[in-house]
């Protein structure tokens, strides 16, 4: 028989997805499975991205330019803008997802057995992409005591060696919610700055922040023009994750015109998605009003319900729609599953990414998961009901 590739036995499965039968086991037995496994928000898509693919006239679906239709990254430009973010729109690739674009960032940055430093936890898909690329994460710890915050500069500096090329950060970040704050990202600059390194910046939770707290983006720190890579997305932004659009966005020359051909290898982004995205642009501010005050009334519900339950801790995120959650338990792979093979609380479960997925230190995340609020409070409150059940009986509690 021949064999596997060592790629492919190095890529890591999904720890937001990877329990997927089991929840569809669940279901055939009846079980109703309340998914807060995966950031797929139940927030309407924007009628006028809608309308756009329903108004269709061309009568070819071409191929568009490898960086993406032009008219689209032009009013990508016009979006940018109102953030104070000045680009054009050579310096904008579209890609299929954000994840396209941060393969592409890698593969035009680093070579293979180069390294990138991430503050961990980290979005798991990271993982992926660095082993397709070939390129070694070296992980530097967070903690949920100071909720999740960026490393000191001394945790860097201590992970740098020859072979550091980038580091790449969530802001704000998934899987934690954290929001990095402008003096923090100054503190990156000058690491970035002084060993000379790309800094990829992943934003496609740039309009979900809270409590009057402002996102700020590494398109502003100075002097780092030929440094940073930014990554966007329009999934979450108009809860539109099917369209699979994103963006990686980078002033440095050089690398965009090495990037393009990547570009060019996989022939062009979807057609559909794009007409969809250049279309949501128009999306009223209105809409994110709702969705922001919706967001934080989902938030508030998760924090303080899981913060009463016995042994269990929540930071209160100011970004994104996600918590890292750290509960009295053994091993939250085995939990995970436990809780849609072998637990139901009035026949209602409840679906859990693990947290040890979202390191790449082995041993960590072993009594913390990721919770994503993507659902209407009154399946919140449902859910964290199972959960608080479920720790009541769970076999492996550890108090």
């Amino acid at each position: 028989m021949p064999t596997i590739s060592q790629k492919g036995k190095k890529m890591p499965a999904s720890p937001i997805r990877k329990l997927v039968p089991y929840a569809e086991a669940a279901k055939k037995r009846g079980v109703k499975v309340y998914h807060l496994n995966i950031g797929q928000p139940d927030i309407e898509t924007p009628e006028v991205a809608l309308n756009a693919v329903r108004n269709f006239e061309q009568k070819v679906v071409e191929y568009s330019h490898s960086a993406g239709i032009l008219s689209y990254r032009q009013k990508l430009v016009e979006y940018y803008e109102k953030f104070n973010i000045h680009i054009t729109a050579d310096d904008i690739i579209i890609g299929a997802g954000a994840s396209e674009a941060i393969l592409f960032a890698m593969n035009s940055c680093m070579d293979p057995g180069d390294e990138i430093i991430i503050p961990e936890p980290f979005y798991a898909n990271y993982n992926g992409f660095a082993v397709n690329a070939g390129v070694n994460v070296v992980p530097i710890p967070s903690s949920i005591e100071s909720g999740f915050a960026l490393p000191p500069i001394a945790e860097f500096e201590k992970a740098i060696t020859p072979k550091t090329k980038a580091i790449i950060i969530c802001n704000p970040n998934n899987p934690t919610g954290y929001l990095y704050s402008e003096e923090e990202l100054k503190v990156l600059r000058e690491i970035v700055l002084k060993y000379d390194l790309f800094l990829f910046s992943d934003e496609v939770y740039r309009e979900f922040c809270y409590d009057g707290q402002k996102h700020f983006s590494v398109m502003h720190l100075d002097g780092l023009e030929n440094n940073v890579v930014l990554i966007d997305s329009v999934s979450k932004r108009y809860s539109a994750c099917g369209v699979r659009i994103g963006a990686m966005i980078s002033k440095n020359k050089e690398l965009m015109a090495t990037a393009i051909k990547f570009a060019q290898a996989r022939l062009s982004p979807p057609t559909f998605g794009q007409v969809a995205a250049e279309a949501a642009i128009d999306t009223p501010d209105e809409y994110f009003d709702k969705v922001i005050d919706e967001y934080i009334a989902r938030r508030n519900v998760v924090v303080e319900k899981i913060n009463k339950i016995e042994g269990a801790y929540c930071p209160n995120p100011s970004g994104a729609f996600y918590v890292v959650a750290k509960l009295p338990i053994d091993d939250s792979d085995i939990f995970c599953q436990w809780l849609l093979e072998d637990f139901n609380y009035q026949g209602q479960t409840v679906m859990l990414a693990p947290a040890t997925g979202f390191y790449a230190t082995k041993g960590k995340g072993l009594d913390e998961v990721r919770i994503s609020y993507v659902l209407k409070v009154e399946d919140l409150k449902s859910s964290i009901k199972c959960l608080e059940e479920a720790l009541k009986v769970y076999p492996g509690r550890t108090m």
